[in-house]
């Protein structure tokens, strides 16, 4: 359930007959409006679901094989979900529910200030290293990294060639002409501390937390950076910026239009990266309101870009290459894998240890995609939907013209993912199935590289000229899944057992 009716604010689940708010029947709605586009008899299944919260993965699995099937629809499906969306979640404002559409255009109020917080350093760009297991990786060490996570099945080879092709880039690394935003600024697996040593112009957006702010200001200050923070309209300054930081912040999901305003007023163009998270429902709001302010910026400017990280915890449609390297892998396990595995198979009806892809999809192209399900269930359909909604963002975005920088970044041991007792146990035991967990400065630093050589190498799968054989392949571009889509097996049927080997290696 969302918030009581009568606390109401900002984006909202829209009330229900017994006037309540809950994210289920319009949730099963937004999928629908994508299956609709596709297959009307798939989108009146999903409707009619009755066990939404634990179903919805075969829901979302068929939408992704109907896309892979029909590349010349798949942009639409993106565009329907989008579009339900943002007909399905209004726009609270004084008690009043507003279509979302409509109170962006109508900001309320004095609009927020600026604060300019500066970096004390005129150093020189910083070299773009990886932490890695206590050692900062970098030349011929973070080459021979690269080479083995891509040959440990732990990345794709198009991520092990971004990185590559980064290594050797220095001059990519001066984003001083870049005004670079980050929705969800203070986020743990975010880029920041990169882009404060990187020169960057950085526009921070994040909730109004003084302990937030003052990390936040800590890692610019540290750096060459710059920061723009935004300020409550009558917030009294005393004039020092490192001391007004702790005013710094705003509410995305009920301050929408206004921060979109006051992006409207900073110098263009804009690259924004939308990594805000929230628990449960709410992160399904967070989505659609960096949405929403990321569409009024593309609208104002057509060199806005657009950047996003997806989860490897999703669905995704993979090149035939990959689903046959898995379905042989799978095949080709020993007798004494087999025998032991059958007893556990029969024992739980099939749900343990099956195939994680068994078949190819056949597009109308000729083309054959596998479709890799990867959904951890436990992590519910409103996590589900707002990865979705960023997908389904960055398909359209790209279509129409638009930088459109989205990769799955790995597992990651963030401490909003281990506050989860059953993901946090399957991570420890998941090495036991050559699944690799990064640890967050790791992951900052791939993703953060990974975002700089989407926006400055002009045949990257971000820019829209690069010709995509699928639109669908701009997701499974540059992957780092940690292994998830090349295991043998269902991630979600054998994570019980890594789960179990996780809580015997804490014991």
């Amino acid at each position: 359930m969302a918030d009581d009716k009568n606390d109401a604010r900002g984006i909202q689940w829209p009330l229900d007959g017994r006037g309540q708010r809950s994210s289920s029947a319009p949730g099963r709605g937004i999928l629908a409006a994508a299956l609709q586009k596709l297959d009307a008899g798939a989108a009146e299944v999903c409707l009619g679901e009755r066990d939404w919260r634990h179903a919805y993965p075969k829901h979302l699995r068929r939408l992704v094989e109907l896309q892979a099937s029909n590349p010349q629809v798949t942009v639409a499906s993106c565009r329907a979900g989008l579009k339900a969306a943002w007909e399905a979640l209004p726009f609270v404002r004084d008690g009043q529910a507003l279509p979302l559409r409509q109170a962006m255009e109508t900001p309320k109020g004095p609009g927020l200030q600026t604060l300019r917080l500066h970096g004390r350093s005129d150093a020189a760009p910083a070299r773009w290293e990886v932490p890695y297991k206590g050692q900062r990786l970098h030349g011929d060490a973070l080459a021979r990294r690269i080479d083995a996570w891509w040959a440990a099945g732990v990345i794709e080879d198009s991520h092990a060639q971004a990185l590559h092709l980064a290594r050797t880039r220095a001059d990519w690394f001066d984003l001083s002409d870049r005004r670079m935003v980050l929705l969800g600024a203070g986020s743990e697996a975010g880029p920041l501390g990169w882009l404060a040593n990187w020169r960057a112009n950085i526009v921070a957006v994040d909730l109004t937390r003084p302990a937030t702010w003052k990390k936040i200001a800590q890692r610019v200050l540290a750096g060459n950076g710059s920061l723009f923070a935004p300020l409550p309209p009558q917030a009294a300054l005393s004039g020092d910026a490192e001391r007004d930081i702790a005013l710094a912040g705003c509410d995305m999901l009920t301050q929408t239009p206004e921060i979109a305003a006051w992006l409207a007023q900073l110098s263009r163009p804009l690259d924004l990266f939308g990594i805000a998270y929230l628990d449960g429902e709410r992160h399904v709001r967070v989505s659609l309101a960096m949405d929403a302010i990321g569409a009024a910026q593309s609208a104002a400017d057509a060199r806005t870009t657009m950047g996003w990280m997806a989860t490897p915890t999703d669905v995704f449609a993979v090149p035939q290459a990959l689903a046959e390297d898995v379905m042989r892998a799978y095949d080709e396990r020993g007798s004494l894998a087999r025998l032991a595995q059958a007893g556990v198979r029969a024992g739980s009806g099939g749900r343990s240890f099956a195939p994680n892809i068994e078949t190819l999809v056949r597009a109308t192209d000729g083309r054959r995609y596998g479709v890799v399900d990867a959904l951890v269930v436990e992590q519910g359909p409103n996590y589900a939907i707002a990865k979705r909604l960023q997908q389904w963002r960055a398909l359209v975005a790209r279509d129409a013209g638009f930088v459109a920088s989205i990769n799955v970044a790995p597992s990651t041991r963030t401490a909003s993912v281990v506050s989860n007792r059953a993901l946090a146990a399957g991570f420890r035991g998941a090495r036991a199935f050559d699944i690799e967990v990064f640890d967050p400065e790791t992951t900052n630093a791939l993703m953060a590289a990974l975002w700089v050589h989407d926006l400055r190498n002009p045949v990257s799968s971000a820019m829209p000229q690069t010709v995509l054989e699928h639109p669908l392949m701009l997701l499974a571009q540059a992957a780092n899944h940690g292994g998830l889509w090349r295991l043998p097996y269902l991630p979600r049927s054998v994570l019980p057992f890594a789960a179990m080997l996780g809580l015997l290696r804490r014991a």
